[in-house]
């Protein structure tokens, strides 16, 4: 593998941040080999690359298929790392665009990843019908009607008082040692209110359909 320097990707999308912009290409490997046919000959197999995001500095390995026939912007490399989590189902659009609006600043400003998952924390007391003057009082609502479960409850308020640290400078920092713990709460809490109920009705309608063919 060699160095590249000073060459960029055209538009692409980070793997850590989702911003898109040009990269730059920090490294690179060309796994290609040499064909030829009736006395035409072409190269052609796969490009890797390790690309360095202007916005969050992540480094993102990315893969594509190459041959030599191909301009640059026909280049369609796909993610290898990092591994994107799995799109959660079911989330209300409100809540799905503030969750993800939070997961473009994850690993720019672990502060302002609290806070925004914070506002998640927010809109989900909005959308099932909290009640209470606080985010604390709200949480403790949705306990009581059975919204969420006792160990849920304790991880949103985990992550109410981490949104809290991320939006007073006065109460300290938080490190991107945190940024996992905060996102794995805040996903354990949509999965439980909003995707594993779609994931339920998906396969009821399905049982449907199928005995319906019977």
């Amino acid at each position: 593998m060699s160095n590249v320097e000073s060459r960029f990707t055209g538009r692409q999308r980070c793997g850590h941040c989702n911003n898109i912009a040009p990269m730059r290409i920090v490294s690179e490997y060309r796994q290609v080999h040499r064909y030829s046919n009736n006395n035409f000959e072409w190269e052609a197999g796969h490009i890797f690359q390790l690309i360095l995001c202007p916005a969050c500095d992540g480094i993102s390995l990315i893969e594509g298929d190459w041959h030599e026939m191909m301009d640059l912007e026909e280049w369609k490399p796909i993610i290898l790392f990092p591994i994107s989590s799995k799109p959660l189902a079911g989330l209300p659009d409100v809540i799905e665009k503030a969750y993800l609006a939070a997961q473009k600043v994850r690993n720019i400003d672990s502060n302002a990843f609290a806070v925004l998952l914070g506002r998640v924390l927010d809109l989900i007391c909005i959308n099932r019908g909290a009640t209470g003057d606080s985010l604390y009082e709200r949480l403790a609502s949705l306990a009581q009607k059975g919204q969420i479960p006792a160990r849920l409850t304790e991880m949103a308020h985990k992550l109410r008082q981490l949104r809290n640290i991320g939006a007073h400078a006065d109460l300290g920092d938080l490190t991107i040692a945190e940024v996992p713990i905060l996102d794995d709460f805040c996903r354990a809490i949509l999965e439980y209110v909003y995707t594993a109920p779609h994931l339920i009705d998906q396969v009821g309608k399905r049982i449907d359909e199928l005995k319906h063919h019977d």
